[in-house]
């Protein structure tokens, strides 16, 4: 089945304002590195938008990636590529790595050592999603950008 061409060229694409990716491997898996990028992708994106940068927002995302990101080094074999796809929405934090083991989220128990990581990235994020793909798995994550004062 084909589209005429005005109805293609009206049809509504979801592209995000600003994107940035990098790959992290065994000679480079530093959690620090990409809370960096994603600092500076949260001002960029803030200024593009022009709304202020919450401290609170900033924080959320690093805190994302961070999680992403060592449970990645943490449980893949292979190296991983991280996504920031920031909009009017928020951040969409996205992480492929080379386990096709999905991640587990446990219930709530302060008292557990460990395993907190995907309980606070869904504590966080409007959305998290996590799926098979064929050289591993994609999580993806997006933190909100906060409305009102």
């Amino acid at each position: 089945m084909t589209q005429d061409l005005p109805a293609l060229i009206a049809a509504p694409v979801s592209v995000g304002v600003l994107y940035r990716a990098d790959h992290y491997g065994v000679e480079r898996s530093g959690a620090g590195d990409a809370r960096r990028r994603a600092d500076q992708f949260v001002r960029e994106l803030a200024g593009v938008l022009s709304v202020p940068a919450s401290e609170r927002f900033a924080y959320d995302v690093l805190l994302v990636v961070t999680e992403l990101l060592t449970n990645a080094n943490r449980y893949a074999p292979g190296p991983c590529l991280m996504e920031l796809d920031g909009g009017p929405s928020g951040v969409t934090v996205t992480v492929w790595d080379s386990s096709t083991a999905m991640p587990r989220a446990f219930p709530h128990d302060p008292t557990r050592v460990g395993g907190h990581g995907l309980e606070i990235v869904r504590r966080i994020c409007a959305y998290v999603s996590a799926e098979r793909v064929p050289v591993g798995k994609r999580i993806r994550a997006l933190v909100p950008l906060p409305t009102g004062p």
